[in-house]
């Protein structure tokens, strides 16, 4: 009895061991690897899934601090990290203020899985902006020499690394705590505009998103205009359309309770022709 007692008692020490070096390994070895902290990283171009272009260089030349999380979907520190890291971006505003934050793919991804990822773990929180294998991740996660999951890194407005690895994330304290001793910003809302498919002068944005059942479009547009609002999901396929009441500086009411979970497109048409689309996740 005593021997076996021992021989369980010597494979739990050889597990706790192996678990712990797996832990230190991976606070290792996830981490910027062609910089060191102070050096200047190189500029980079990339589009999100959602079509918007982001530049680094232009950024940090407005006096922005620059978070970057490099993710894949299938990775479950990732995972866990997700719901954080959208707390953070939309605690300062969605990009709007001193801080942008961007998630940068393995180069494993396309738009729809990085997007897919988002909806699934990415918690109850806008969404910072993903760059997969389509918007030009591949390049950057190879600049920085990205080899371990997730990597979170920070760059500052004089375009120097300042943090390589940002871990372990235990909340947004821990992203708050590599502010800059001089940097102080602000909690912000966020202000999500609509992607313009013409010169219309249209301002469009929806809340909550992701929608729990029910969202909210909210718009100003010309009163003398017929305005029909149409979901559609990611086939393409229509779901359903409202063409609303009152419909100068309003908002429209929309029911999600009835629509799987996903991914959809609202988009804004102004007397047939649309005006704008926007992105919308469904949990």
């Amino acid at each position: 009895m005593y021997l076996i007692y021992k021989q369980n008692l010597d494979i739990m020490k050889k597990l706790l061991l192996i678990l712990s070096f797996s832990v230190f390994a991976f606070g290792l070895f996830s981490q910027v690897n062609n910089y060191s902290v102070g050096d200047v990283v190189d500029d980079f171009t990339v589009t999100d899934t959602e079509g918007h272009v982001h530049n680094l260089y232009t950024y940090t030349a407005a006096g922005k601090y620059v978070y970057i999380d490099f993710f894949y979907s299938t990775c479950s520190y990732c995972q866990g990290v997700a719901p954080t890291y959208n707390e953070f971006y939309d605690k300062y505003g969605c990009n709007s203020g001193d801080i942008i934050c961007l998630t940068i793919n393995s180069g494993m991804d396309n738009n729809a899985a990085a997007d897919a990822f988002e909806v699934t773990y990415g918690g109850s929180f806008n969404y910072a902006p993903a760059v997969s294998n389509e918007g030009g991740c591949l390049a950057v996660k190879n600049d920085f020499g990205i080899e371990y999951f997730p990597t979170i890194c920070l760059i500052g407005p004089d375009n120097k690394l300042k943090n390589g690895d940002i871990w372990p994330v235990n909340g947004v304290n821990t992203f708050e705590a590599t502010f800059p001793a001089d940097f102080n910003p602000n909690p912000m809302a966020c202000t999500t505009f609509a992607n313009t498919l013409n010169t219309a002068e249209i301002v469009a944005s929806i809340y909550p998103n992701p929608s729990y059942g029910t969202t909210f479009v909210q718009y100003n547009f010309d009163s003398n205009k017929t305005y029909t609002i149409s979901v559609f999901n990611v086939l393409g396929k229509e779901v359903f359309a409202k063409i609303p009441n009152g419909i100068n500086n309003t908002s429209v009411q929309l029911n999600t309770s009835s629509l799987n979970k996903g991914i959809y497109i609202i988009r804004i048409l102004e007397e047939d022709t649309p005006v704008a689309d926007l992105k919308l996740y469904v949990k």
